[in-house]
């Protein structure tokens, strides 16, 4: 088993309650997981938030958790109204928020970005900037300027390896950028001209590391050593939980070179 922190994320095995999640990703072979404990639009699966069944399957299996997601930030975005699952988040352990920028005001979105960092400091998390293709903040480029606008000790950038590779980016600028994790799958050749597919693929249909063709080497060579793996990897093909999760960890394990 390699050493480096694995958290298993939520959208890969979505199906499952948060505590089921928990024993599948012990079961597997993870020491972490993701959980999803604010809904995202379009997406099935909203289970019922139970933090006490959440924090007693952590304690029996002793894992622990990574990251909470999806922190969303748009034009009109109450950022106080995030308190509550900052708060479940930081009970329960974890040490990183996942965050998506929605809002194409660029001034606006780094203020409501700082916010969240302040409201998430005062209970110890990291909040990490997502890119993805089709929302306001799709590169790492313009991640950046939210980073460096809001100046904030507790945020950083988080690469996403299929996201990465399906806007513009360089795999040069990911170098200096703050990271306090990654999240890893592989996907197919090309980049889809629709962006409807796009999405799809990066919410439903993704693969394990190697199984794709994405340059999942080239990525792990610009991303800081030993920072934790989180294994997003939804995919179309029907498996049960336990069998996709430890699919899922023994390619990224192998592709890690573990």
């Amino acid at each position: 088993m390699t050493r480096r922190k694995m958290a298993l994320a939520a959208l890969t095995v979505l199906e499952l309650p948060h505590p089921e999640l928990v024993s599948v990703a012990a079961q597997a072979g993870y020491s972490h997981v993701g959980l999803r404990l604010v809904p995202v639009a379009g997406q099935p699966y909203l289970h019922p938030l139970d933090p006490a069944a959440i924090a007693a399957r952590l304690a029996d299996t002793g894992l622990g958790v990574l990251d909470v997601e999806v922190f969303r930030l748009e034009a009109g975005t109450n950022v106080a109204g995030y308190e509550e699952p900052i708060a479940v988040a930081a009970r329960l352990g974890a040490t990183q928020l996942l965050v998506h920028g929605a809002d194409e005001n660029e001034a606006r979105l780094i203020d409501s970005f700082g916010r969240l960092c302040d409201l998430a400091g005062r209970y110890g998390l990291g909040v990490n900037l997502e890119p993805m293709p089709w929302v306001a903040i799709s590169t790492v480029a313009k991640a950046k300027r939210i980073l460096d606008g809001a100046q904030r000790r507790n945020a950083a950038h988080l690469a996403d390896a299929i996201h990465f590779f399906r806007a513009d980016n360089r795999l040069e600028e990911l170098r200096g950028v703050p990271m306090n994790y990654v999240q890893f799958c592989d996907a197919g050749a090309g980049r889809p001209a629709d962006m409807q597919e796009m999405i799809r693929q990066a919410r439903f249909d993704r693969l394990p590391p190697g199984e794709g063709a994405l340059p999942l080497k080239d990525f792990l060579d610009e991303i800081p050593k030993q920072i934790p793996i989180s294994l997003e990897v939804p995919m179309t093909r029907k498996l049960p939980p336990l069998e996709k999760a430890r699919l899922v960890y023994r390619a990224a394990v192998t592709a890690l070179g573990s």
